[in-house]
């Protein structure tokens, strides 16, 4: 596809905006399926264009009816079973090639026990876990800790470099789905399921939840950050280093209320020693990039509107309503979100992440 094509396709139409070699064979195979049909419309409605002119009641005359015959039964049957045979095979060897598990220890890649995964994306009433294992930090970039990473509603691939994804549930069933870059693949409880994710370029790239989940299914987005190798190795060492603390009587008195308010029993924070998972792991808050599972942009007006009053953006959140005030609100975002201390939390909020939903503040989870 062009690129004015990509462009104008991916927003609204991200399956015809293909940017990986699974989701460009899923294209192209559909290409062929609608050219087919295509053409078996238009031979068909030919025919019968011209058996209605052809044979219809004139004046003076009846309609003639032609019963055909066996040998033109035949004929007209072979075609049709050729064409359809043809999109049997050729829709069965994408399926099975896009359905291989993707090998636990690729040829090269010694065993290390254990269902070894590049990533590991946990789907949760409504946010998206994403984990990168420990690994081996010899090579990495200075800082690089190899120490394993978790975040929230945003996973970081490097471009041309295909990663295999394990794929759970931590309560109902859910399916994971890049249209631009992969095939939809379930997260169900008790099951664990895998996929490769590779990017073709840099960019940005939307993800959903194509299984309806609950209340806020529609807000159970991601995102797919695709970078050069070198960014990416250096989005995991700056993951990988401890947050830098907040400073002061504000963030000693959010510190205080991270505790006190029982935000601790759901939330991991570094630092914090939790390493509860009801909610997202905020490690790292202020680096991401979208709330809310992608309904509006990361900033400090839209983490403060969420903490000012969770329900009034996203009913059914589990996210309990503290009826913080202000200055209690300022100081959890200046220990958990230390990048946003010095913004204003009572500025306007910021609007929608993807052209959906304005709202400010809705639910981090």
């Amino acid at each position: 596809m062009s690129g004015i094509a990509a462009i104008a396709a991916g927003p609204i139409f991200p399956v015809l905006a293909p940017e990986s070699p699974q989701a460009e064979a899923i294209y192209d195979l559909g290409v062929r399926v609608v050219l087919v049909a295509a053409v078996i419309f238009s031979v068909m409605a030919i025919l019968i264009g011209v058996a209605a002119v052809r044979f219809r009641e004139r004046s003076g005359r009846d309609a003639t009816i032609d019963f055909g015959s066996h040998r033109a039964e035949v004929w007209w049957m072979l075609g049709p079973l050729l064409v359809v045979f043809w999109l049997a095979a050729i829709s069965a060897k994408l399926v099975l090639t896009i359905n291989a598990v993707p090998a636990a220890h690729p040829e090269g890649d010694p065993a290390e026990g254990g269902d070894r995964c590049d990533i590991l994306v946990t789907g949760h009433q409504w946010w998206w876990e994403v984990s990168y294992p420990r690994t081996d930090p010899k090579g990495g970039p200075a800082g690089d800790s190899g120490a394993a990473i978790t975040t929230a509603n945003e996973i970081h691939i490097p471009v041309g470099r295909r990663l295999r994804v394990r794929v759970e549930s931590a309560d109902v069933i859910h399916s994971f789905w890049v249209p631009q870059l992969a095939r939809k693949i379930d997260a169900i409880p008790g099951r664990t399921n895998h996929i490769w994710l590779e990017a073709n370029r840099p960019g940005e790239y939307q993800g959903f939840c194509a299984e309806f989940c609950g209340t806020q299914h529609a807000w159970m987005r991601f995102r797919v950050i695709a970078h050069g190798e070198s960014e990416y190795r250096g989005w995991l060492a700056a993951m990988r280093r401890p947050p830098e603390p907040g400073d002061g009587a504000q963030a000693a008195l959010g510190a205080r209320l991270f505790r006190s308010l029982a935000c601790i029993e759901c939330h991991a924070l570094e630092g914090t020693g939790s390493t509860a998972a009801n909610g997202p792991d905020l490690t790292h808050l202020d680096r991401r990039r979208i709330l809310a599972g992608g309904a509006v942009v990361n900033s400090p007006a839209n983490l403060a509107a969420w903490l000012r009053n969770p329900g009034q953006f996203k009913p059914g959140s589990k996210m309990p309503d503290f009826k913080l005030d202000d200055e209690r609100i300022a100081a959890l975002i200046a220990f958990i979100a230390p990048g946003f201390a010095e913004a204003d939390a009572a500025a306007p909020p910021v609007g929608a992440a993807d052209g959906g939903n304005s709202s400010a503040g809705e639910s981090p989870r």
